[in-house]
């Protein structure tokens, strides 16, 4: 994009004054910059004036961690009068429960795969840093030397200050009225006194971004809600003690101490001089959510001062009594204190926690960066930046998109309910595949009735109710061959996980199953321009006969991997993109926007539909028998060849085929209209008992195409990553010119890191992602996802690791403290030569007590 567009960035908090500085930092023009405050320059009144200010950085998400890591050296640089802005005082997290502590040693692998310095420590050594916590219930505690505190709104004056000398325009105490648009596009933003125009509106408004949303006709998913945090009176047990010559300007000494088995947290503020004065401020989450309407927050107040602030609700003491009498037992040197002040401050929540950064995708030009906190900000802001400036971000930013909740999420019911669960969720144990409470069962297969017949577990996603075992399968664990058995899995693992699974990968491979993928997103791409959009965009020839299957990529303009998916020609001008989420449907109906702009005749219809049908895929050496006892059409490898799709009936239902597979086994993926579902499933279901078919559901899948060697995008490869390094360059064509991220591909250089395929060693140790690989006792890349491979009978994963670790190489995972050995193995490994997949009919059920072609 140019950096001679015209900004408005509405908000001049934390988030939005660093917008303008990294902007300006890019090469933008400051005179073109425009940052409008509804409230007073300084003290705007929002959360950044009352926030706590702690920096953790260690977050089970790398781009969450990385925003964190920014945002402290930022702050770091940040000085006035010799002072930072960020005081490096350490952060020290407690245990009170063997299961936190497990937690803590969870953590402390995020830190070290995310290069982050950070050490598990005893009682012992806690009770060093925090001298006065209790000794009887503290059992340990995770140190990350280099978190601290922040102070939030002395960085933002600074920044202030230092955008506007590079002729950066502030308007303050200015409420915006309107957002102005065009044909889609964003022109201005409307105030009280003028229209300022614009050729881009950034929405930086914090717990008011809803409203300036609701301006734009945009949707913004976040819910402020009430957290409380006090200040206690002054601490006689501190009382006296000097203050220590790296003190800033917040005068505190001791790491923030966060006490997570009670949502707790504390830290000091300090009074410089000679002998201080302590006092201790504790922020709670330990009380009921309170959300607010946003619509009822103060605009433009005229006076703000520390107490008295928009973002500022009255303290409710029956909520803090609680976490008052925690605190009294965790610090009992606080026994004798009161509270000298308290407050409800107000944050901005989304369904995941996470914050809402791009454009909006039914607005042009009109982006935002919210939900943010301070921890974050700088981070934030400089990959929205990076967006801006050069379209990629240096960062993976999939799942922070203002577009990657599906539709039935961004409802205001639905924003309501999930966003209280995310902050009742802030400091709890949160399992990788926990079952999320609220709200629930809003997307149901029409294959639903069924799957609750034969004990269906659900897990939700993006709405979907998603099987993943069936209980009806648990009576077959009694008839499973040893070699199938399943293995015993430590507490932590086995959360959500059955061993009917077990059954479900063993019909898989030797009988037939069948998978509900109905949730699997398929976006129709229609129109006389549809080739042009597609051949544009893909790294593969797409412009095949109709009937034609294409695994391809998307790129960035970096030559990273926007996203992979299957491209499927339907007819002339009809395809399916069989892709990974909604900030891919998003991404193509901007691209098709764009082309039908610049070549009119060339438009391009994107329809999302996924809701209107179900699918199944049927799997398994035994599939063909199934499928032609319930079809008349020929299924045979001559008539319908692999990566081909055709349309067909069964039992006068029709359905359109693929010949695909995603697990490595002869079968198809049946696609109908919804209304056919229940039919289809119970034609299929019948015919299969006599082959021995079973429902199966994800946690199969995950363990089988793992083995297979098949990577998930978003999880083992994502924006950051180019197909060379993540070992998909079978999905690029290089004698293919002009499709996005060629030239930055041909100027790849040798990777320094590559994808590898990891098989535990002992035959049973589970590892479940994020953890850190050791490679000659030193960490030096992280496992991305992971499964048990039941057909090899070990857990596999896939890991991120230096290019000069190679097959056959010893590595170490560290799991919750404990290491376990792994070897890097060539892949696949199960079925190399696809020969199962590729099966005229003549292949047999698989049976292990045989040697078979695996790769170990």
């Amino acid at each position: 994009m140019s950096t001679s567009k015209t900004v408005v960035i509405i908000g001049a908090g934390i988030v939005g004054v660093n917008v303008a500085d990294e902007l300006v930092a890019r090469g933008w023009r400051g005179k073109d910059v425009t940052v409008i405050e509804q409230g007073p320059l300084n003290m705007p009144g929002g959360s950044t004036s009352h926030a706590p200010g702690l920096v953790f950085k260690t977050t089970p998400s790398k781009t969450m961690s990385m925003f964190a890591v920014y945002t402290m050296e930022k702050l770091l640089g940040l000085k006035k009068d010799g002072v930072s802005c960020f005081n490096q005082l350490g952060g020290l997290e407690i245990a009170t429960t063997p299961e936190r502590l497990d937690e803590l040693r969870r953590k402390h692998g995020y830190a070290l795969a995310w290069g982050i310095d950070a050490h598990i420590i005893n009682a012992d050594e806690c009770l060093k840093l925090w001298p006065h916590l209790n000794s009887k219930a503290v059992l340990g505690g995770l140190h990350i030397p280099s978190d601290g505190l922040a102070l939030a709104a002395r960085a933002v004056q600074i920044l202030i200050e230092r955008t506007k000398k590079a002729g950066v325009n502030y308007l303050e105490s200015t409420p915006v009225t309107g957002i102005k648009k065009t044909n889609g596009r964003v022109t201005g933003v409307t105030t009280p006194r003028r229209t300022i125009s614009s050729d881009i509106v950034i929405c930086c408004a914090g717990l008011w971004g809803v409203e300036v949303g609701k301006l734009a006709g945009v949707t913004i998913p976040i819910l402020p809600l009430e957290h409380q945090y006090v200040k206690t009176t002054s601490v006689s047990a501190l009382r006296g003690r000097p203050v220590n010559k790296h003190m800033n300007a917040m005068n505190a000494e001791y790491p923030i101490l966060r006490y997570q088995d009670r949502d707790l947290y504390y830290r000091e503020h300090g009074e410089q001089a000679r002998l201080s004065r302590i006092w201790l401020g504790i922020g709670s989450y330990h009380h009921r959510p309170m959300p607010i309407d946003a619509a009822t927050l103060e605009l433009g107040p005229k006076h703000v001062d520390e107490k008295h602030m928009p973002s500022r609700r009255d303290f409710t003491p029956e909520d803090f009594d609680e976490a008052w009498a925690l605190s009294k037992e965790i610090l009992p040197m606080i026994q004798d204190c009161g509270i000298e002040d308290g407050f409800n401050g107000i944050f901005s929540f989304t369904r995941d926690g996470g914050p809402l950064i791009g454009e909006a995708p039914n607005l042009e030009g009109f982006w935002v960066a919210e939900a943010v906190w301070v921890t974050h900000s700088a981070g934030v802001a400089k990959a929205l930046a990076e967006l801006l400036t050069t379209g990629v971000s240096s960062l993976d930013l999939a799942n922070c998109l203002l577009t990657r909740f599906e539709e039935v999420q961004l409802s205001p019911a639905y924003t309501h309910a999930s966003g209280q669960q995310s902050f009742a969720e802030v400091y709890q144990i949160l399992h990788p595949y926990r079952q999320t409470s609220a709200p629930r069962d809003l997307r149901l297969s029409p294959f639903y009735p069924r799957q609750k017949e034969l004990g269906g577990i659900f897990l939700e996603n993006a709405g979907w109710e998603r099987p993943y075992t069936y209980e009806a399968n648990a009576k077959l664990l009694r008839s499973l061959p040893k070699e199938w058995q399943p293995v015993d899995r430590d507490a932590w693992s086995a959360m959500n996980y059955s061993n009917v699974a077990s059954v479900e990968a063993w019909k898989t491979r030797t009988a037939v199953a069948m998978y509900d993928i109905s949730a699997f997103h398929r976006f129709e791409v229609s129109g006389p321009g549809a080739v042009r959009l597609l051949q544009r965009l893909t790294t593969k020839n797409i412009d095949g006969e109709p009937g034609t299957i294409t695994y391809t990529l998307f790129l960035t303009e970096r030559g990273t991997i926007r996203t992979d998916a299957l491209v499927v020609r339907i007819s002339d001008d009809v395809f399916w993109v069989k892709a990974n989420n909604a900030n891919d449907l998003a991404f193509l109906q901007k691209a098709a926007r764009h082309q039908q702009k610049q070549i009119p005749n060339q438009w391009v219809s994107i329809r999302d539909i996924t809701g209107g049908n179900c699918a199944i895929s049927l799997w398994g050496p035994l599939a063909r028998e199934v499928i032609t006892s319930v079809s008349a059409d020929d299924f045979s490898n001559k008539s319908f060849p692999f990566y081909t799709v055709k349309k067909a009936n069964i039992i006068g239902i029709p359905v359109t085929l693929l010949r695909v597979s995603e697990v490595g086994e002869l079968g198809w993926e049946i696609v109908a209209s919804a209304e056919y579902g229940l039919r289809l499933w119970d034609a299929l279901y019948s015919a299969g008992q006599p082959h021995g078919l079973v429902a199966a559901g994800r946690s199969a899948y995950d363990g089988l195409r793992i083995e297979k060697g098949f990577r998930t995008w978003g999880a083992d490869m994502d924006s950051e990553h180019d197909p060379f390094e993540a070992g998909i360059d079978h999905a690029v064509q290089l004698d293919k010119k002009g499709f996005v991220g060629e030239a930055a591909l041909r100027r790849r250089a040798k990777p320094a890191k590559r994808l590898r395929c990891l098989t535990v060693d002992d035959g049973h140790s589970m590892v479940l992602g994020h953890e850190p690989v050791f490679h000659e006792g030193k960490p030096v890349g992280y496992v991305t996802s992971a499964a048990f491979g039941y057909t090899i009978r070990k857990p596999v994963a896939y890991a991120w690791l230096p290019s000069h670790v190679g097959e056959g190489d010893a590595v170490e995972i560290q799991y919750i403290g404990t290491k376990i050995k792994a070897t890097v193995a060539a892949e696949p490994l199960f079925d190399p030569d696809m020969s199962r997949s590729l099966s005229d009919g003549s292949s047999v059920p698989l049976d292990l007590s045989k040697p078979f072609k695996a790769r170990l």
